[in-house]
């Protein structure tokens, strides 16, 4: 691997030479970071690199076929030995996701304001059901969705994509966690509204001192809310460093062809971008 693994001061997220297995296929092969309170990590990489496969096993999310070796340790405890009901209680409070596609994440059936009020019934089930409104209320007005009295009782049908993906990081913001898993937060929204969403993820992270593992096929992207950078290549991370040394200056081949395969401004039209073959 290219870098050197970020070793900060106690590091809230630390994963160690983890190994994902399904049958005989690896699909995570001995990676380690860590992630710092307040920290920002990208991990980036083609589709099929590994990338979400990670965020699914920090969140003990992946089928019971898989096969996990190495550590995961969150505040020392090692989430991977960590019985299931002391999981639960971690998930959703101090380790939460936003996923990739808002529409199939959000029930259709219930509306957005019963969805959010589950998440905080589910780490607080003493709050009165007020309570429990004006906090669903708190954060959907946080991450600015308009009129939140109003559309508290809409479907996700009823709102945006834009819209639809603020309401799931309200979702995973609402019981204030540590650490926030946001998996290709982006990828289906324009490039207006994508900027507003990295622009959000931003403030709350400032707000908050939320640490964050950011996890995107854009390098570009990645470029505007991530501190490090571990670039992931067939279930390897194969260069790890501060983001603005890895875009300034890439060392690996592979992260070279990554940033040599997105176009800016000062590509020239009439040459082929390059590949990551």
């Amino acid at each position: 691997m290219t870098g050197e693994t970020p070793t900060p001061h106690e590091a809230l997220l630390q994963v160690d030479n983890l190994r994902i297995r399904f049958g005989e296929h690896t699909a995570v092969d001995g990676i380690s970071f860590d992630i710092a309170p307040g920290q920002t990590l990208g991990l980036v990489g083609e589709s099929g690199s590994g990338k979400s496969v990670t965020s699914f096993a920090v969140m003990r999310l992946l089928a019971p076929s898989a096969r996990l070796t190495g550590a995961i340790r969150f505040r020392g405890q090692d989430l991977l030995a960590l019985p299931e009901d002391k999981m639960r209680g971690l998930r959703g409070r101090e380790i939460a996701m936003i996923f990739q596609e808002p529409m199939t994440a959000l029930n259709p059936v219930l509306t957005i304001g019963e969805q959010i009020a589950e998440a905080v019934r589910a780490h607080h089930p003493k709050l009165a059901k007020a309570e429990v409104r004006e906090r669903v209320l708190a954060s959907l007005e946080e991450v600015a969705l308009p009129d939140v009295s109003r559309r508290y009782g809409d479907y996700p049908h009823q709102f945006s994509g834009g819209q639809r993906q603020r309401i799931l990081i309200a979702m995973a913001v609402v019981n204030q966690p540590a650490l926030l898993i946001a998996d290709e937060p982006t990828t289906a929204l324009d490039v207006t509204v994508q900027a507003q969403i990295l622009k959000l993820l931003r403030r709350l992270r400032e707000q908050h001192g939320l640490a964050m593992l950011f996890i995107s096929h854009d390098l570009a992207v990645t470029a505007q809310v991530a501190d490090h950078v571990a670039v992931m290549q067939h279930g390897q991370i194969v260069e790890q460093r501060r983001a603005e040394d890895l875009f300034r200056n890439p060392q690996h081949p592979y992260t070279q062809r990554l940033l040599a395969a997105a176009p800016t401004m000062r590509t020239d039209r009439a040459a082929p971008l390059a590949t990551l073959r």
